[in-house]
């Protein structure tokens, strides 16, 4: 049976947790009022958890706002994103960046959504809309539809049990249509994004194996819609793809990062 310190000692993690996730890339400095209602907890709650989380460098609090510590940014260095999946892949981003100079994206599957954990900005600024550590539907994006082709059929179910929210006029909220995308980026090895996430951005994605030929993320390069040529854009970002998934093949049996 568990102890009390046990159940308490959850509660104070819980809690932790749920602060850290009310941040995020258009929340990066938040008031205690805005924790309260982004994460539910009582005020004096949310203080008393801030104020622990700033004594541990988790949090700072500066001009009546917090925001994530450089702690945070320093434990996130030591992932397995980082040292397995990021330092395979940004040596083929890089060129792919150089041969297009277009936004460029690296992702995981993370719950329902997409994790982005790398970026190259690309010459416009319109590929500022995605941040390093931010999440997206899978249901909208290139990279989603990529994790999504290559994931266990519930995952799938599980997005569409969701929701399919509308977030352009593009985006496809019927499951029928957005299985058979699926169908297809499974056939092609590839997966676009036309103006369905965000309006006037356009995107193409490929899936990256892990040595057990597992896809465990996926490649993408985004700009305008307008000027993006996605057709001629898709050889290059499976390139990309095949060479860094060849990366961490020969990295060995433990190559790829693990479940986040």
């Amino acid at each position: 049976m568990r102890s009390q310190q046990d159940r308490s000692s959850d509660s104070v993690l819980q809690r932790a947790d749920s602060l850290l996730g009310a941040f995020g890339p258009r929340h990066r400095n938040l008031t205690l009022s805005a924790i309260v209602i982004r994460t539910g907890l009582p005020k004096s709650t949310a203080h008393r958890t801030a104020k622990q989380m700033m004594e541990l460098g988790w949090l700072v609090y500066e001009n009546g706002q917090y925001s994530l510590g450089s702690r945070l940014f320093e434990l996130a260095g030591h992932s397995s994103i980082r040292y397995e999946l990021r330092e395979a892949a940004l040596p083929y981003m890089e060129d792919l960046y150089e041969s297009t100079h277009g936004g460029v994206h690296l992702a995981v599957h993370k719950d329902l959504d997409v994790l982005y954990v790398e970026k190259i900005r690309g010459h416009d600024a319109i590929t500022d809309l995605s941040q390093v550590g931010g999440r997206m539907p899978m249901y909208c994006t290139g990279l989603g539809k990529v994790l999504l082709a290559y994931a266990p059929g519930e995952v799938l179910e599980a997005v569409i049990d969701k929701g399919l929210v509308g977030r352009t006029q593009a985006t496809i909220t019927s499951p029928v249509r957005l299985r058979r995308e699926v169908q297809t980026v499974r056939a092609y090895g590839v997966a676009y994004d036309r103006e369905e996430a965000t309006i006037g951005v356009s995107c193409v994605a490929a899936p990256i194996y892990g040595s057990n030929r597992e896809v465990v993320a996926a490649v993408s390069i985004s700009g305008r819609a307008r000027t993006n040529r996605l057709d001629r854009l898709a050889p290059a970002v499976t390139a990309a793809a095949l060479g860094i998934s060849r990366k961490l093949a020969g990295a060995g049996a433990g190559a790829g990062p693990r479940r986040v």
